[in-house]
Formats: structure tokens, sequence, C-alpha cells
């Protein structure tokens, strides 16, 4: 029989299904030479970002280097292939970080085999838990979160970040401690110990990371400043 008016029949019950269970089934027939070479530079070009990040967003949750280079390279690929938006980013952020810190640090030595175990187990009952939530279609109540909340949210985070990453900044070995308030009164106890060289080293990398994303934002900036900060 001919479609005269050109109209793709529906897919049946089961192709539906695998649809819906595997995105990428959707939109692989649209990938074309000029859409890889596109999303290939594209690739590329996060990829150069996420290093510098994925390094920093690791040493936040307390986690050695190499787990944040795992998850950028990891998430991404799980998230393209099996993720409902074609634009969303996936990877290490800075509020999972946190989260993460926060939540084990309290169990266990940051950095420790202990530590990445739990982290491990983390990672896998936070999974469980947003399928279960997917699944239940409760992603809708996000729309009710106030633009306050979201805000007030985004200012703790940096701010809880910036105090967790200065005794790197100041050279200092702290003691461990969970509470905010304590983390600022061992700081200016130590003020006195601090290290020249790698306040030196930390404060060349955050001028140049700044210039370059002030001056040429396209660049790779985080990336530039850490290897000139290096040197």
């Amino acid at each position: 029989m001919i479609n005269r008016y050109n109209v793709k029949p529906r897919p049946t019950g089961a192709i539906s299904w695998l649809r819906k269970l595997f995105p990428f089934l959707r939109w692989w027939n649209f990938i074309g030479w000029d859409t890889l070479r596109a999303d290939l530079l594209a690739g590329l070009t996060g990829a150069v970002i996420v290093l510098p990040q994925g390094v920093a967003f690791a040493m936040i949750a307390g986690l050695p280097p190499e787990y944040g280079l795992y998850t950028a390279i990891i998430t991404p690929v799980v998230a393209a292939l099996f993720g409902s938006s074609l634009h969303l980013i996936s990877g290490p952020t800075t509020a999972i970080s946190i989260v993460v810190f926060s939540s084990v640090s309290t169990l266990a030595q940051p950095g420790s085999e202990e530590y990445i175990r739990l982290v491990l187990t983390l990672t896998l009952m936070a999974g469980v838990y947003q399928l279960a939530f997917g699944l239940a279609r409760l992603g809708t109540l996000v729309n009710f979160v106030s633009h306050s909340v979201v805000v007030g949210f985004t200012t703790g985070a940096a701010i809880l970040i910036a105090t967790s990453q200065l005794k790197h900044v100041l050279g200092l070995n702290l003691p461990q401690s969970h509470a905010f308030i304590d983390v600022w009164i061992n700081l200016f106890s130590m003020l006195n110990q601090v290290n020249l060289y790698v306040f030196a080293v930390a404060m060349v990398t955050l001028i140049f990371a700044v210039f370059f994303r002030a001056t040429i934002p396209r660049w790779p900036g985080m990336l530039f400043a850490m290897i000139i900060g290096s040197v």
C-alpha cells in the first residue's frame, strides 16, 4: 500500500518499549558525518575543560584526583546513551562533591580505603534511588522548588567549597573537623604557619584563571592556569 502522505508508521509496542528503555535508539539514525564531526569537536572541548575540574571536584569530595577523572569519563558516556536529554551535560559537580564529603567524612578518614569503599556504596545507593524516582515520575517535583532556594543553595555551596579549599591554598595541615566554624578557628590559629610558596602558586593559578575567563572565554582557561601555576 502506497503512503501518499509520506507519514511514517508508528512503531509497534515492542519497538516503542525498547526506545524508552534505550533512548539512543531514537536518535541513532540522525547521526551523519556532519553531526559526528561536531560531536567529536564538542567532546574534545569538554574533555579539555573537565580535566582540571574533575581533579578539583575529587579533592572537594575527599577522594584521590583520579576518581574525579573516572567520573568525568564514565558519566557522560552513560548519560549520552541512556539520558532523556540531548543537551544536558553530565559529570561531577561541586554540589555532589560537597554532599559526598559531608556524608562520608564523618564515618571514615577522607582519602582512605574505607572512605573510598563508602563513597562507592553511596554512589550505588544514589543511583538506585534516582532510578526509582525516575520510574515514579517524581522529577516534576523540581518545578515546585523556588528560585530563592536555588540561589541560597548555590551561595552556601560556594562558601563551603571556599572554606574547604583554603587549607590547600595556604599550605596548612589542619586537623580533621566537621563543623564549619571550627575550620575557620583552626585557620586563624595557624596563620603563622602559612606556606608562602604554596600560596604564591595558588594565587598565580587563580589570577590566570580569572584572566583567561575574562579575556578568552572560549579557551580552556582553567587548564592553562594550572599549567602556568605548575611551571
